[in-house]
């Protein structure tokens, strides 16, 4: 008895001094937070820093509608000019992919979330630019921008700085054509000045929000609380079990205790896990609708389809936790980590394009979990739970991640369980 109490006294009288020159006790924390804070800062900074330079196929609708005759000595009208201009344009990379549509098609892609804005020529383009050069001028030509802020604040905007420099541009192309024309040889300094940029660009919202939608952000936060609801419940859950069990230790504060050991197969304590995760999350998921939506006031639509769709995605990501903390263990939690959070993050899509990333985070794009679950929240909340802006693709991957999820872990844990890996520890008496 003296000598076990002895031996306690030696562990509890241990020096932080003694035990900081042990290398090999630095060695594993160093480099796991070395790595961490390396990659962390490499996949976040490295998809954002120039969304200009990385653009690649931005879809952008141009509308024709004018209906005005050719200019003398032309073949084509000038809406058809500026358009032809515009489609023709290849640089490098091709930063933009310039669709050409009928109003109606370029308003359903607008109102889809398939496109990021559209540059609209009136019917009466022509005849407005041509009775500039007469005493018959009402007003000066329009070319209108039309925004899409349910793609995101940013897709938004760069989309509308394109837009409008390509309608200024093309004023120009215009009034080059203009200020050569013999017609307007006659005209005075304020005159020219006037033809030589004949065309103002006025910039409207295509796709309009409500007023509580975060710019265009909501979707994208509100996908965050849903897969951290997930992850963090998951967790949450699985240490909970672990320690209800007896294969963990329970420590609060200065109170240390450990519960007599459960026997039980990995296979069996996994099935538990799931199953609690899918009754937690009916409460998780309630509370993030409340806190959003009847608190703080959010925009949203389609109620019970956005109840249902948030459970199954922060359900879709807790069993994913699940599955890899039955399969990794301690280190679980890390790994989980990077599969939902560190990697989805950046390739998302919802604060910054996918167009507008390096090509790396476009392939992230097309499995990871956060890309998918923020293009169905963004169809509920912003494009009337469209099927094709997003809505469609998110369900397929929900059931795709679920099952992945169900068959690994499971897979996992009776191949532990059958190589007789079990995991009852002794306890000391």
């Amino acid at each position: 008895m003296a000598s076990a109490s002895s031996q306690r006294s030696s562990r509890i009288t241990a020096h932080a001094s003694a035990l900081l020159r042990r290398p090999k006790l630095w060695l594993l924390p160093t480099v796991i937070s070395g790595l961490l804070a390396l990659l962390l800062s490499l996949l976040y900074m490295g998809g954002i820093l120039n969304p200009s330079s990385d653009l690649h196929r931005l879809p952008i609708a141009v509308v024709d509608a004018d209906r005005g005759r050719p200019l003398p000595g032309q073949q084509q009208n000038l809406g058809a000019q500026v358009t032809q201009g515009i489609t023709s344009a290849r640089t490098a990379g091709n930063p933009v992919e310039w669709r050409v549509l009928t109003a109606g098609q370029a308003s359903d892609e607008l109102d889809s979330g398939k496109v990021y804005g559209a540059l609209e020529i009136p019917a009466d383009f022509t005849a407005s630019v041509a009775a500039l050069t007469t005493a018959n001028a009402a007003a000066r030509p329009v070319i209108t921008v039309l925004t899409n802020p349910g793609v995101g604040s940013l897709g938004s905007s760069l989309a509308s700085q394109i837009t409008q420099n390509t309608a200024h541009q093309a004023s120009l192309t215009i009034g080059g054509q203009l200020t050569a024309s013999p017609a307007t040889a006659q005209a005075t300094g304020t005159t020219h000045l006037l033809l030589a940029d004949p065309v103002a660009v006025t910039v409207q919202v295509g796709h309009p929000l409500g007023n509580h939608s975060g710019l265009g952000l909501s979707a994208f936060y509100y996908t965050l609380l849903l897969v951290l609801a997930g992850f963090l419940g998951g967790n949450i859950i699985s240490n909970g079990v672990d320690t209800a069990l007896g294969y963990a230790d329970n420590e609060i504060g200065p109170w240390h205790t450990r519960r007599p050991t459960v026997p039980i197969s990995r296979t069996q304590t996994l099935l538990l896990k799931m199953a609690m995760s899918a009754g937690i999350t009916v409460l998780t998921t309630t509370l993030v609708m409340l806190a959003t939506i009847a608190v703080l006031g959010m925009d949203a639509s389609h109620l019970p389809l956005l109840w249902f769709y948030s459970y199954c995605a922060s359900l879709a990501v807790g069993l994913g936790v699940q599955a890899i903390n039955a399969a990794f263990g301690g280190i679980g939690q890390l790994v989980s980590m990077f599969v939902f959070i560190v990697l989805g993050l950046p390739s998302s899509g919802a604060t910054i394009p996918l167009q507008a990333i390096p090509s790396f985070y476009r392939f992230l794009a097309v499995f990871e979990p956060m890309r998918q679950l923020s293009g169905g929240v963004r169809a509920i909340l912003y494009f009337d739970a469209r099927a094709d802006a997003g809505l469609g693709r998110a369900w397929i991957m929900i059931s795709i991640g679920s099952a992945a999820a169900l068959l690994f872990g499971f897979a996992m844990t009776r191949y532990y369980d059958r190589r007789g890996l079990h995991r009852l520890t002794p306890q000391p008496a």
